[in-house]
């Protein structure tokens, strides 16, 4: 039997700013082969000092557009996925995190909603930290901190934390008296 969700939460990266640099770097590395293609193929002018094939400028087209794409691609199909049941919180950043993580609450020692600072604490966003202190976020300052009693921290963002807040402190009372 499939047990309740009292919370679900998935987070993508759409910040517009993150976009727009990514296409910019596309066109710049795009860019002026492209603008070779175009001048060789269709306006029959070679390209460069030695220009290469036709063929050869057509390779060199694809790879210089699908090698710097790929970072789009992946922001793409990026995403963070958060669930809370009563037996604890399973999260996920796909594709980098295949299989959701579990963190039962009789392995934590303290579950709370806080503001933090993805650049000062983390580096940034995404899949951060090192050691016992660690982040999965994409974008805000808040998040659920999660201490285990192995003493490791899983900070996990969310852009809903008065409702993930209302979940964990019905929980921590109704752990508490179950």
């Amino acid at each position: 039997m499939e047990e309740v969700v009292l919370f679900e939460e998935t987070q993508r990266f759409t910040q517009k700013w993150i976009w727009i640099l990514l296409i910019a770097i596309v066109v710049f590395v795009s860019g002026p082969t492209i603008a070779g293609f175009v001048k060789q193929l269709f306006l029959g002018q070679p390209f460069g000092n030695k220009p290469i094939s036709n063929i050869g400028l057509l390779m060199l087209t694809i790879f210089n557009i699908v090698i710097p794409a790929i970072p789009m691609y992946l922001f793409a199909y990026m995403k963070l996925e958060t669930v809370v049941k009563k037996e604890g919180i399973y999260v996920r950043f796909f594709p980098f995190v295949m299989k959701e993580k579990f963190y039962g609450w009789g392995d934590l020692n303290q579950c709370y909603v806080r503001q933090y600072h993805p650049v000062g604490e983390f580096g940034g966003w995404g899949m951060r930290g090192f050691g016992k202190n660690r982040a999965l976020n994409v974008s805000g300052n808040m998040g659920i901190q999660l201490e285990t009693k192995e003493g490791y921290r899983m900070l996990i963002g969310t852009n809903k934390p008065q409702e993930v807040e209302e979940v964990l402190r019905k929980l921590i009372q109704y752990v508490g008296n179950g």
